[in-house]
C-alpha cells in the first residue's frame, strides 16, 4: 500500500479516536455491507429477451446514446466485471427477468423458469455475491394499456400473476444457488394518466392479484418478497393504483418487505425521514437509491445531503440486517460502467461517513437535552479526514484509490466499449 495513504489514515485514525471512534472496526463493519447493483445501468433497461421486447413504459426511460451499450448477456456481464473490479467490497447483483437467456428461443414472460437464468447464478457464485430479482412488468404487448396487475381485462391480469409466480420460482431458485436470501422486488407501471373515477376498483384487482401471485410459501432463507410504491409515472401521472399508502398497509397486512425508492415520492419529501418510521412495523425493507432531478428521473447517485443522511439513519439505528440497499439509476448520456462505478462508490462513501460518526455520543447529549454540544459536534466532523479512511479502504480492498477507476474505464471504454456497433 502508498505510504501516503497509509500516513494519512494514521492521522486520520488519531483523530476519530478523540471523539471514541475505532476507524478499523469502521471499516470492518463496512465490509459487511453489500449493496446490490442493477444490471439495468449497463444497457439502458434493454433485456435480453427475444422477440417479445417492446418500447419502456410506465415511467422508465433511459436518455442518451452515448457509445458501448452491452448488447449481449456476455458482454454485459464483462461490463459489470469491470465495474465490480473498481467498487470495494462484495456486493449483489439486481437482476430483472428480462434479462433472462433462452438459447434464441422466444420464451414468454409467463414461462420463464430458473433455468433461463443459470448462467447468471453460475456467474454470481463464481464471484460468491448473492443475487436479487425482479419481475418485468413493463416493456411487452401485455403491458401497453398501462395496466398489468390492476387490468380489468382478466386475459391479461391471470398473464401478469403467472409471470410473478415464474419469478418467485426463479427469485428462491436464486436463494438456494447462492446460500443467500434473493429479495424479489415488486413494481408495476398501472394507474392513470387522467382523473379516474374508479380508484377503488384497480386497487382492489391489484390486491387480489397480489394475494394469488403471492399465496405459496416460500422460505425467507431463500426468497423475501418486497412491493415498491411510486408517486407517479409516465402515462400514470394522475394515479399511480400501487400508491404508498396501499403497498404500506399490504406489506404490513402480509408481513412483505417495504421497497422506498428515493425518487418515487413528492419532491419535498425525503426517504430518509421514513426509515425509522416504517422500521417501527415492518420488519425489513428494501432501498432503491437513486437520485431525482425535479421528478423520478433515476439520476446517477451522488453525494449529497439526503444520500449521507439515509446512511446515517441505517448506521445510527443499527439496521444494517434490516435494510437491503439496492442502487436504481440508468443514464446513457455517459459512460456507463463509470455510472455503476460513482454511485456504488458514493452509496459505500455515505455509510463510510455514517460509521464514522459518534452516534452513541450524540445521542446521550441529545437525550439530556444538552443541543448545544450535539449540534457543536454534528459541525465538527463534517471537516474531519473521512477521505483518508476512504481511500485506505479502497487501497485495502485492492481497487483504485481517489480518481484512478477512471483511468481503468477510459482504458476499458478504448478497448471494449468503442469496438461494439
Amino acid at each position: 500500500m502508498n505510504k501516503s495513504i497509509q500516513g494519512a489514515y494514521q492521522l486520520a485514525k488519531e483523530r476519530y479516536a478523540e471523539l471514541g471512534i475505532d476507524t478499523d472496526v469502521a471499516l470492518e463493519q463496512l465490509k459487511q455491507i453489500p449493496i446490490s447493483i442493477h444490471c439495468w445501468q449497463g444497457d439502458d433497461v434493454g433485456g435480453f429477451e427475444v422477440a417479445e421486447a417492446g418500447s419502456s413504459g410506465g415511467g422508465i426511460m433511459a436518455t442518451g446514446n452515448y457509445p458501448g451499450r452491452a448488447r449481449t448477456p456476455e458482454e454485459l456481464r464483462a461490463d459489470l466485471d469491470e465495474a465490480l473490479s473498481l467498487i470495494p467490497g462484495t456486493h449483489r447483483l439486481n437482476l430483472h427477468a428480462c434479462y433472462m437467456e433462452t438459447d434464441g428461443e422466444f420464451i414468454d414472460r409467463d414461462q420463464i423458469k430458473p433455468e433461463h437464468f443459470k448462467n447468471w447464478v453460475e456467474w454470481a457464485k463464481a464471484k460468491g455475491m448473492g443475487m436479487d430479482f425482479n419481475p418485468t412488468f413493463f416493456a411487452h404487448s401485455k403491458a401497453d394499456s398501462g395496466f398489468t396487475l390492476s387490468s380489468n381485462n382478466d386475459d391479461i391480469r391471470n398473464f401478469w400473476i403467472a409471470h410473478g409466480k415464474a419469478c418467485r420460482k426463479i427469485s428462491e431458485y436464486m436463494g438456494k444457488e447462492l446460500g443467500t436470501p434473493s429479495v424479489m422486488n415488486i413494481w408495476i407501471p398501472d394507474g392513470f394518466k387522467d382523473i379516474p373515477v374508479d380508484r377503488n376498483g384497480a386497487r382492489a384487482r391489484l390486491k387480489a392479484s397480489l394475494d394469488e401471485m403471492c399465496a405459496e410459501k416460500v422460505s425467507p432463507q431463500y426468497h423475501l418478497d418486497a412491493v415498491e410504491s411510486k408517486l407517479f409515472g409516465l402515462g400514470s401521472e394522475s394515479c399511480v393504483v400501487g400508491s404508498h399508502e396501499f403497498y404500506m398497509g399490504y406489506a404490513l397486512k402480509n408481513n412483505l418487505l417495504l421497497c422506498l425508492d428515493t425518487g418515487h415520492f413528492h419532491p419535498t419529501e425525503v426517504v430518509s425521514d421514513k426509515i425509522s418510521s416504517v422500521l417501527q412495523f415492518v420488519d425489513e425493507i428494501l432501498l432503491h437509491v437513486s437520485r431525482p432531478v425535479r421528478w423520478d428521473s433515476d439520476h446517477v447517485v451522488t453525494y449529497n445531503e439526503e444520500l449521507l443522511a439515509i446512511a446515517q439513519e441505517i448506521i445510527r439505528n443499527k439496521f444494517q440486517d434490516r435494510v437491503h440497499i439496492g442502487l436504481d439509476f440508468f443514464d446513457a448520456s455517459i459512460n456507463r460502467i463509470a455510472a455503476w462505478v460513482i454511485g456504488s462508490r458514493n452509496m459505500l462513501k455515505a455509510l463510510c461517513a455514517a460509521l464514522l460518526e459518534p452516534s452513541e455520543q450524540l445521542k446521550t447529549l441529545e437525550n439530556e437535552g444538552n443541543y448545544t454540544s450535539r449540534l457543536a459536534i454534528l459541525e465538527e466532523q463534517k471537516f474531519l479526514p473521512v477521505a483518508a479512511v476512504w481511500d485506505y479502504y479502497c487501497a485495502q480492498q485492492n481497487v483504485p484509490v481517489g480518481l484512478a477507476w477512471l483511468n481503468e474505464v477510459e482504458k476499458y471504454e478504448k478497448n471494449i466499449l468503442n469496438k461494439r456497433d
